[in-house]
C-alpha cells in the first residue's frame, strides 16, 4: 500500500511538473502557435506577403515589381521592431548571394576590355592558388568559378574568416588555396559561395582597385544606383539600414551578425528597392544604360552549355544567375545570417520581381514566386514550411521543451533518494544499468560531435542557425550527465549493497 501511494505521489508530481512546463510554453508561444496552425490562403498580393511574413516571423519586407519598365514599390513591416521604424522604399538591406550577378558583370566588363579571358586559369593571376584533385594540382578557370563548376566544396563557406581589415579578401582566398576539390574542375555544378570571392581578388589584381570601388565606378553609378554600397564592416552604418533578425523559439530577435570583408563579392551589397528597380530594368534592357554595360548585361544572360553549370533540365547556372533557357527566366536567391532576398526576371515577358527581407528565411523566395505567378494570372501557392532554418527552429524549440521537461523531472524528482529493496541490490541488475550507462555515454558523445559529422561546426551554427539548437544541446548534455552520474551511483550502491540509491 505504501509503495502504491509513493508511486502515485511520484507520478502526480511528474504530471504537475510536465503540465506546468507545457502551460508556460503555450503562454510564451501562443501567438506563434496560432500563426503556425492558421491557414496559408490569401486573396491578393498584399495579403499574401503579410501572411508569409506572419508565418515566417519576418519583421520587414520590401519588394519592387517591374512590368514593361513600369516600377511599383511595395513595403511591409518594420526595419527596426524595437523602435517601430517601418520599412520604406529607401530602407536598405543586405542582398546576400544576389550580389553575385554584380560580380559576374564586373568580370564580363574586364573580359570585354581584354584584361582577362574566361578560360584563363586562376593561377595566372594568383600564382599561389593551387587546389588539388586526387592528390594532384588542378587548374580552375575563371569560367568555372562563374558557373560553380570549380570543384571547390560547398562547405568551404566555413573557411571564410571573420574580419573587417583590408587584407581579409586575400586571407579568405589563401584559406582555401590548397583545398582538396570534390570534383575535377569543369565536370560538375556544385554551388560554393567562395568561388565569387576568388573572382573579386582577380578583379583587384587586374585593375589595381578595391573590388567594391571597381563595381561602384563601373556598374552601380552608371546605372544610377547611388544609394547602394558594399558592406565591409568599415563603413559608417546608414540610418536607412534595416536591423537584421534571427529566429529563436518562433520569434525574430535582433541579431548583429559577424562581418566578413572577404565575402563581400558573394553576398554583401547593401541596397534598396529604388536602386534595384534600376538594376532590374537594366536587365530588361530598359533605361539609360551605357553601351559597354548594356553589352555586358546581354552577355550575362547568355548560356554557353559547354561551360555553364548544369542544374537540371533546361536550367543552368551562368554569370551569377540560375538561367531557365527554355522560358528565358533568370533568377537567384540571397541568404546572409540576418537578411535574405530573391530576384526573378522574365526577359521575354519584360517582367521582374525583387524581394528583400531582414531575416534569413524562405519568405523572399515564396513572396517573389507568388508575385510572379500573380503577374501571369496563375494562382498563388499557399505558404510552405520548406525553409530549413524555420524548420530547424521549430524542431529544436520542441526538442528544447522536451529536454526541459526531462531536466525538470531529474532536478525536482529524480534527485530524491529512496530506500532500496533487497532484490534491487542483486548484482545481476548491474548489467542492465551498465548497458544504459554505455548508451548514455555514446549519446553524450554524439550530441557533442554531431555538427562535425555533417561538415558543420559550432561557429557556423551560432552565426547562421537558431539559438534554439544551443538551448536544446545544453539541456540535453546536462540531462545526459545527470543520468550518467545517477547510473554510476546506482552501480556503486548495488556493488556495496548500500541502503540508499538515486530514485528511478
Amino acid at each position: 500500500m505504501k509503495t502504491a501511494k509513493k508511486t502515485a505521489k511520484k507520478t502526480g508530481t511528474t504530471a504537475v511538473v510536465i503540465l506546468f512546463l507545457v502551460i508556460v510554453s503555450l503562454i510564451i508561444w501562443r501567438n506563434e502557435l496560432a500563426t503556425f496552425f492558421s491557414a496559408g490562403n490569401y486573396n491578393d498580393v498584399d495579403n499574401m506577403v503579410e501572411t508569409i511574413m506572419d508565418k515566417s516571423a519576418t519583421p520587414g519586407v520590401a519588394m519592387v515589381i517591374s512590368k514593361g519598365g513600369k516600377i511599383d514599390y511595395k513595403y511591409y513591416g518594420y526595419g527596426d521592431v524595437k523602435n517601430q521604424k517601418k520599412v520604406t522604399e529607401e530602407s536598405l538591406f543586405e542582398l546576400g548571394s544576389t550580389t553575385k550577378a554584380f560580380t559576374a558583370l564586373a568580370i564580363i566588363l574586364l573580359e570585354d576590355e581584354g584584361y582577362i579571358t574566361g578560360s584563363d586559369p586562376v593561377s595566372d593571376y594568383l600564382p599561389w592558388f593551387a587546389p588539388a584533385y586526387n592528390g594532384e594540382q588542378a587548374d580552375i578557370t575563371i569560367d568555372q568559378l562563374l558557373a560553380h563548376t570549380s570543384g571547390i566544396p560547398s562547405w568551404s563557406v566555413q573557411l571564410i574568416p571573420e574580419g573587417t581589415s583590408d587584407d581579409m579578401l586575400e586571407k579568405t582566398i589563401r584559406n582555401i588555396s590548397a583545398i582538396t576539390l570534390d570534383t575535377y574542375p569543369g565536370t560538375k555544378h556544385s554551388y560554393a559561395t567562395i568561388n565569387y570571392d576568388i573572382l573579386a581578388l582577380i578583379i583587384e589584381e587586374v585593375t589595381g582597385q578595391k573590388y567594391q570601388d571597381f563595381v561602384t565606378d563601373n556598374i552601380l553609378l552608371p546605372l544610377g544606383m547611388t544609394e547602394s554600397y558594399f558592406s565591409t564592416g568599415q563603413e559608417e552604418v546608414s540610418d536607412k539600414l534595416t536591423k537584421g533578425y534571427k529566429l529563436f523559439f518562433g520569434k525574430s530577435l535582433e541579431y548583429k551578425a559577424p562581418r566578413y570583408y572577404g565575402n563581400i563579392a558573394a553576398g554583401y551589397l547593401v541596397t534598396n528597392i529604388k536602386d534595384l528597380g534600376l538594376w532590374m530594368n537594366a536587365q530588361l534592357g530598359l533605361g539609360n544604360i551605357p553601351d559597354n554595360l548594356r553589352s555586358a548585361i546581354n552577355k550575362s544572360h547568355h548560356v554557353d552549355r559547354e561551360i555553364a553549370g548544369y542544374i537540371n533540365e533546361d536550367k543552368y547556372y551562368s554569370y551569377g544567375w540560375s538561367n531557365d533557357i527554355e522560358n528565358k527566366v533568370i533568377k537567384h536567391g540571397g541568404s546572409n545570417p540576418n537578411y535574405s532576398s530573391q530576384a526573378i526576371i522574365d526577359l521575354e515577358k519584360q517582367e521582374a520581381v525583387f524581394v528583400l527581407a531582414n531575416l534569413d528565411s524562405s519568405a523572399p523566395s515564396q513572396i517573389a514566386n507568388n508575385t510572379y505567378r500573380n503577374l501571369n494570372n496563375i494562382q498563388m501557392i499557399k505558404f510552405s514550411y520548406d525553409d530549413s532554418y524555420i524548420l530547424l527552429d521549430i524542431i529544436f524549440s520542441l526538442l528544447s521543451i522536451i529536454a526541459m521537461v526531462g531536466f525538470g523531472r531529474r532536478v525536482f524528482i529524480k534527485g530524491k533518494r529512496k530506500v532500496i529493496k533487497n532484490e534491487d541490490t542483486n548484482p545481476r541488475n548491474i548489467i542492465g544499468i551498465a548497458i544504459g550507462l554505455v548508451l548514455r555515454i555514446i549519446l553524450l558523445v554524439f550530441i557533442i560531435i554531431w555538427p562535425y559529422l555533417i561538415n558543420y561546426n559550432y561557429y557556423l551554427i551560432r552565426v547562421w542557425m537558431s539559438n534554439a539548437i544551443f538551448v536544446w544541446e545544453v539541456l540535453t548534455i546536462i540531462n545526459c550527465i545527470l543520468s550518467i552520474a545517477m547510473k554510476i551511483r546506482r552501480i556503486g550502491a548495488i556493488r556495496t549493497r548500500n541502503i540508499s540509491i538515486p530514485g528511478k
